[in-house]
């Protein structure tokens, strides 16, 4: 059975799905919200206790645990010398919930095993190879030292990719732009065009939408505001690719894709419009790329 049709493999409908599963998990309330203090030496998502309506558990296969995709999210420092991203942000936004809920729709709505526990890693972690998924949250605060760009450079050129995503406007844009120029020196982002491949890799996708965070999205029923900044409100993705075309970063600007997968069980119009039908497909989509290219 080739990779496309494990992915393709969806036993229920989305709707079906949405219906079945939703609800499910234990917990409640509006925790959320910017960085959370978590402790060095932290390896997984798993040891953090959810800041929304709880996590999905789930095993694999005796014999199997490490035949699986595992989300790894990168830890990294902010620079102390510039404030980085206005209103906060940094490695643990939507942590560690958005980590563990992607991961159970890919473990329920596809024939891909998964691991429930998710990895917290840094850049000279020695087993940072054994993840070609990283993804970043914040690049508008990413600052990263001489070897940590160096081993950036290295895990991408052997193979990596890499999501970035949660960054509005153009101070944030800059910032996340300035440090891939030092990874991949003489590589530019270009935006990646709707009749890409990952577009239609499980679902298919035609617009390039925005994700609001959860108190936007809820209030948007009303206002129709989504976006967090003035210069933030039209949606790019935007791809750095290697001499082959492969994708090797892929950044989320001006959208905060992995505030629908955290917060999908907070309230039920912030669901079906932005987890259900923009942030679950897009995330499941750009999982599928990264596991097939």
């Amino acid at each position: 059975m080739t990779l496309r049709l494990l992915f393709l493999g969806l036993a229920l409908s989305w709707a079906g799905w949405v219906v079945a599963q939703r609800g499910g998990f234990s917990g409640g309330g509006f925790f959320g919200g910017g960085e959370i203090a978590v402790p060095e030496g932290t390896r997984t998502a798993r040891e953090v206790d959810s800041r929304s309506t709880g996590t999905p558990q789930w095993t694999n296969a005796p014999g199997f645990e490490h035949d699986v995709f595992t989300f790894a999210r990168l830890r990294y420092d902010k620079d102390p010398s510039r404030p980085g991203r206005r209103g906060g942000g940094g490695f643990t936004t939507d942590f560690p919930d958005s980590d563990l809920n992607l991961s159970f729709r890919l473990q329920q709505m596809t024939s891909l095993r998964v691991d429930p526990d998710g990895r917290l890693i840094r850049l000279n972690d020695p087993e940072l190879h054994q993840y070609p998924f990283l993804f970043v949250s914040a690049p508008g605060a990413l600052h990263l030292t001489d070897p940590e760009t160096d081993a950036l450079r290295n895990y991408l050129q052997n193979g990596g990719f890499v999501l970035m995503d949660d960054f509005w406007g153009e101070e944030e844009w800059e910032n996340c732009e300035a440090v891939m120029a030092r990874v991949l020196p003489g590589r530019r982002f270009v935006e990646l065009p709707l009749d890409h491949p990952l577009y239609r890799g499980v679902f298919q996708i035609r617009e390039k939408k925005q994700v609001a965070n959860v108190r936007l999205g809820i209030a948007s029923e009303q206002t129709g505001i989504t976006w967090e900044r003035e210069d933030g409100q039209e949606v790019h993705h935007r791809a750095i690719l290697d001499d082959r075309g492969r994708i090797m970063v892929l950044t989320l600007h001006n959208t905060d894709t992995a505030d629908g997968w955290e917060r999908e069980g907070e309230n039920d119009f912030y669901f079906h419009t932005f987890s259900e039908k923009i942030a679950f497909p897009l995330g499941i989509n750009i999982v599928f790329y990264a596991m097939t290219h």
